[in-house]
């Protein structure tokens, strides 16, 4: 008898052992999984970044234009008052 419980023993040791390597591979696959899904979001993180930075550049240039524009709009608009206040005081004089 001692042969057959020694035998159901090292059954026994031999299924928890299968069970236990099981829940390894599951442990490590899941492991590769989440490092996949790090990867991926560390990627997706890097291109936000250079998106952020080309979009700034952008914003920078098209604020200093902005600017530019609304300065030569400024000038415009005083050549045309002076422009008009002139043809006005050329017509006031004749009349």
């Amino acid at each position: 008898m001692t042969a057959m419980s020694d035998q159901s023993a090292i059954d026994q040791a031999v299924r928890r052992l299968a069970l236990a390597l099981d829940s390894l591979d599951a442990a490590v696959e899941r492991r590769q999984q989440a490092d996949r899904s790090e990867e991926g979001l560390a990627s997706q993180v890097h291109a936000l970044g250079i998106d952020r930075t080309r979009l700034a550049e952008a914003l920078d240039s098209e604020t200093a234009r902005s600017r530019h524009l609304e300065s030569t709009n400024r000038e415009i608009a005083q050549r045309l008052d002076a422009a008009i206040a002139s043809i006005q005081s050329v017509l006031d004089a004749n009349e």
